[in-house]
């Protein structure tokens, strides 16, 4: 992903860095009102939501990415149990439901106070890293949710490694 950022810090916005990046990738996306966008976002096994929000007087920018999958009332000890064994396993944000929704999804926040240390390059690595891990872990949620299976289950066929092609 390369796209350039070339304002002065006075007028800094990290929703228009963000912007600037889904154009760039041709995502479909809408900025809402305030400081958010909403933008699809393809990945592996699906096209996410990902949602950016920006709070300029904390300097915390927000990633929320849903993943495509109802979370049946049913299912939420077995998902419980699934959240507990695959968020040690990331390296950064977690995995939650969304109640009101009823779907799960990975949420990180970073503080970037008055813009400091963001770079496109940093936005575009975050969005990657958010993409990749629910790509990673979307096939276990799939064997949870759809397939019944337990949380142990879905985590060990989630994370097994492979290597060449068949």
């Amino acid at each position: 992903m390369s796209i350039s950022w070339a304002e002065s810090a006075d007028d800094f916005d990290l929703l228009d860095l963000v912007e600037q990046l889904v154009r760039a990738q041709g995502w479909a996306y809408e900025r809402g009102e305030g400081e958010e966008i909403h933008a699809r976002v393809p990945g592996q096994w699906a096209t996410y939501r990902v949602w950016f929000g920006w709070h300029a007087d904390l300097g915390i920018f927000q990633i929320a990415c849903t993943l495509d999958l109802q979370v049946p009332e049913s299912r939420h000890a077995a998902l419980a149990g699934l959240l507990c064994g695959a968020n040690p396993r990331l390296w950064l944000g977690h995995f939650e439901l969304w109640p009101e929704e009823r779907v799960v999804a990975f949420r990180h926040a970073v503080l970037f106070r008055e813009g400091a240390g963001i770079s496109p390059e940093t936005v575009a690595d975050l969005v990657d890293i958010v993409v990749h891990e629910c790509d990673r872990f979307y096939p276990a949620f799939r064997l949870v949710l759809e397939d019944g299976r337990t949380p142990e289950e879905a985590l060990t066929a989630a994370m097994l490694e492979t290597e060449g092609e068949a």
